[in-house]
């Protein structure tokens, strides 16, 4: 197991990094995968625009690209998030930062998981596992 958390360019601090780690290899291991190597880069909005540009063709700033390095059934990938739109993001929907933050770092792991978010249907059941999965927070020790 390989998870690792960086900075860059950010004043930020990631409390429970332990937890965190255990929740994501629970959330994985529930899916009948294994834990690779997964790289999180927490950033301001500017980084993760220029990488949506410069990789996505996206003009947009977002909270979470993922790159999926996924083989068979070995879980692997570099996730991008942005503290300036977790920030905001929390204070749209009236939930603590922390929460916030839980949910798109496992929305990321979703994405490696095979879950899309581009339709609808996709969306709804992203949400839903996302939650599936903030619900099991509670369980680590």
């Amino acid at each position: 197991m390989a998870i690792s958390f960086y900075l860059h360019d950010v004043d930020f601090l990631l409390e429970d990094e332990a937890k965190i780690k255990q929740w994501i290899s629970l959330v994985i291991h529930n899916h009948h995968k294994e834990v690779g190597v997964i790289s999180y880069l927490f950033c301001n909005d500017e980084y993760i625009l220029q990488n949506n540009q410069s990789f996505l063709n996206h003009d947009t700033y977002t909270d979470i690209i993922t790159f999926d390095y996924v083989e068979g059934d070995i879980i692997s990938g570099d996730i991008m998030i942005s503290i300036d739109r977790v920030k905001e993001n929390a204070s749209t929907f009236a939930v603590p930062f922390s929460y916030e933050l839980r949910r798109v770092v496992i929305h990321g792991i979703l994405h490696l998981l095979g879950q899309g978010d581009k339709t609808d249907s996709e969306a709804l059941q992203m949400r839903k596992r996302e939650d599936d999965a903030l619900a099991l927070w509670d369980t680590i020790v």
